[in-house]
């Protein structure tokens, strides 16, 4: 068993756990320390898309109460058919333009350039949506109507280039919408497991020729850090969002992406 891999592996795993769900880009993120550590080609892509799995799965862990609520009222409660179809709603933009465009993206935008460029850029509107300040009219997941849900999604689609940030995509689209912080967060925290596991399936069946029995212990170490770590920062970030604003993630994304950029066009990266 390689151990350098095994390392590399922790190390990306913990890059998901702690960016995927706060807007920052854990796709972003992952993409500059995969070349930082020299863990770059399909087999890497495909690496970072599964270890995305381990963090939805903290998601599930920490609303277990939730959803098994609504799996068993379901036949019953509006309320809770009402959660479920809002999901639906919001996965669709992004589940139909991502189906499309999925293979273009990966063989395309994965790169730092790209990435470091659309840090930038969404800490800028970051910051322009909270001089905006939103008029809030949603305060909870339950009360969100499915117009707005299907908003969110449209938002979400805007992640689909490496960078954006889905979270960040879905957290401040919904915010603009008129979400509440809390609500908003909550809602990309959902949102994010039909999404994510939909991407994750695709792109393990297109690159099944590519991985083999021995990438399994990579995987499933990248699985159990990411996992771990996400446990962590869900809990830390809902409680900053109910008291704080998302302006210092919009600082870090400017300065983190200019520092990358430097650092690219310095000739540091193979990307």
């Amino acid at each position: 068993m390689d151990l350098l891999s095994l390392l590399q592996a922790a190390i990306l795993g913990l890059v998901e756990g702690i960016t995927e769900f706060i807007p920052v880009s854990s796709t972003g993120h992952l993409i500059v320390a995969g070349d930082l550590l020299g863990f770059t080609g399909e087999r890497a892509k495909t690496f970072e898309i599964f270890i995305q799995l381990g963090a939805i799965l903290a998601v599930v862990w920490l609303y277990r109460d939730r959803f098994l609520l609504v799996a068993r009222s379901l036949g019953q409660s509006p309320k809770s058919r009402a959660f479920v179809g809002n999901l639906a709603l919001g996965f669709l933009p992004a589940a139909v333009i991502g189906l499309v465009a999925h293979r273009w993206i990966k063989a395309h935008l994965f790169t730092v350039p790209t990435v470091a460029g659309a840090l930038v850029l969404g800490g800028l509107v970051i910051l322009l949506i909270e001089r905006t300040k939103p008029i809030e009219r949603v305060a909870t997941v339950e009360e969100l109507p499915p117009r707005l849900a299907l908003g969110v999604g449209f938002a979400q689609v805007l992640a689909l280039f490496p960078g954006v940030s889905r979270a960040g995509a879905t957290i401040l689209g919904g915010y603009l919408l008129g979400l509440s912080r809390t609500a908003a967060t909550e809602f990309s925290f959902f949102l994010a497991i039909p999404v994510m596991v939909a991407a994750t399936l695709l792109d393990l069946v297109s690159s099944r020729g590519n991985l083999s029995a021995a990438d399994v212990p990579v995987f499933a170490v990248g699985f159990v850090v990411s996992f771990l770590s996400a446990l962590v920062v869900i809990r830390a970030f809902i409680g900053f969002v109910a008291k704080r604003d998302f302006t210092p993630f919009a600082w870090y994304r400017i300065v983190f992406g200019v520092l990358v950029l430097t650092w690219t066009f310095s000739g540091f990266t193979s990307m």
